[in-house]
């Protein structure tokens, strides 16, 4: 007897479900443009191309996917992580000492995979109960409100009523289409969003058409290759002090994993398993360190198109893995989105990375868990306050970020505090 396939009842379009022709484009463009910005941010604070960064992604999310056996919709952007080590490497030794970095913390990733592989992932369960996974996954969304309100209020680092406006009419017509729209509207919404907020923002003369108009129709993107377009050397620090902050972006890895686990009903780290998707981004950061990019991670501005269109479909984030991979090679088309104002994604942003938070506050919610027993106050509390605060571990240049210790604190405190306080009465 052939078993069936299980599929989720709250997906319009489920994992392995494929949409139409014309309607995959154009949901794969709102997975584009919502991961766009952050992408590109992180190679122009760095000092790398932007369209190096552009192919990365779209390469490594193809290779991620390759890896879990296309049964994880999931997108790898541009890391955040690495940008001060980058920045410093930059300065000392130009980007061949980040290339080897970036390599190196992908060897990280590869080696814990194989690990994983050897012991299995049946401990996840046992050291992220809902307790934790439920209020991890609010950090994630609610950690990125400052992003999202700064690109919608800041002008050059002032405050702006008209970007503010903008960011409001955005949001505004997002939601609009959203709720009073049904079929394949609906399911764009986000990108009729950023349309209608870049025209507005055309209208009112915020955006500039120049990078469009001197980029060429095609080119080659700058690929940095070790051995061709520099020599090979050896860059002991940049190792040093990149690989151990793949032990930080695991961690965050692992909380995007967990609200897709939530979003889509399965668990990935069991099928395909936790072993394949570390692999998966561990030789996504390999390649664009080969090639010339940032290393990557999984994102949460494409875990918040899934959470808000509940379509799951990895057929559409293969397609905007491959729009990428094309745009880079496009030159006016790359610079046409890199004119969309930050305003316009800060608006957008208020919506995803609130959803993202909404799904772990749901975690709590479908698992009943009993807020009036201190142990699951006392374990929520301190979660929510490290990892919304910002609060992070500074030893010398390596950094522990607020998610990745917030999560180590609630699994410490899961594991160490007893099932009953003292002072409580038994039931």
């Amino acid at each position: 007897m052939v078993k069936k396939e299980f599929r989720n009842p709250d997906a319009l379009l489920d994992v392995n479900e494929k949409p139409k022709v014309g309607q995959g484009l154009l949901l794969a463009l709102q997975h584009l443009f919502a991961m766009f910005g952050s992408t590109v941010l992180v190679p122009i604070l760095v000092g790398l191309s932007p369209s190096i960064a552009l192919l990365s992604s779209g390469v490594g999310t193809l290779v991620h996917m390759a890896l879990t056996r296309f049964k994880i919709p999931a997108y790898l952007g541009s890391s955040f992580a690495y940008i001060a080590t980058m920045q410093a490497l930059m300065k000392a030794d130009g980007y061949p000492a980040i290339a080897q970095g970036a390599i190196a913390a992908g060897i990280v990733y590869v080696i814990v995979a194989l690990v994983v592989a050897k012991i299995g992932s049946g401990w996840v369960d046992k050291v992220l109960p809902p307790i934790v996974v439920g209020p991890v996954i609010i950090v994630i969304g609610l950690s990125l409100a400052t992003t999202a309100a700064n690109d919608a209020m800041l002008n050059n680092s002032k405050y702006d009523l008209k970007f503010f406006g903008i960011a409001i009419f955005t949001l505004a017509v997002t939601l609009f289409f959203q709720m009073f729209f049904k079929g394949f509207t609906a399911l764009v919404s986000i990108l009729l969003g950023i349309i209608f907020g870049y025209l507005l923002s055309c209208l009112v003369g915020i955006v500039d058409f120049t990078p469009v108009i001197k980029g060429a129709w095609f080119s080659w993107p700058a690929l940095d290759l070790p051995g061709i377009s520099y020599k090979i050397k050896f860059y002991p620090a940049a190792i040093l002090t990149m690989a151990p902050i793949a032990f930080v972006t695991m961690s965050e890895h692992m909380g995007h994993i967990m609200v897709l686990n939530s979003l889509t009903k399965r668990n990935f780290f069991k099928n395909p398993g936790l072993h394949r998707t570390l692999m998966g981004d561990g030789l996504s950061t390999i390649i664009a360190g080969f090639i010339g990019g940032p290393p990557t991670t999984s994102y949460g501005e494409n875990i918040g198109v899934l959470a808000m269109t509940k379509i799951h479909s990895v057929w559409v984030l293969a397609s905007a893995a491959g729009l990428a991979i094309i745009f880079s090679f496009v030159g006016k088309v790359a610079a046409l989105i890199d004119t969309i104002p930050m305003p316009v994604i800060g608006g957008i942003s208020f919506l995803l990375f609130g959803t993202i938070a909404s799904s772990g506050l749901k975690i709590l919610v479908d698992n009943k868990i009993d807020f009036s027993k201190k142990r699951n106050m006392m374990i929520a509390s301190v979660i929510l306050v490290i990892g919304i605060g910002g609060t992070y571990l500074q030893i010398g240049s390596f950094q522990l970020t607020a998610v990745a210790l917030c999560t180590i604190m609630g699994m410490l405190l899961n594991w160490i505090l007893p099932k009953k306080a003292a002072n409580e009465v038994s039931e």
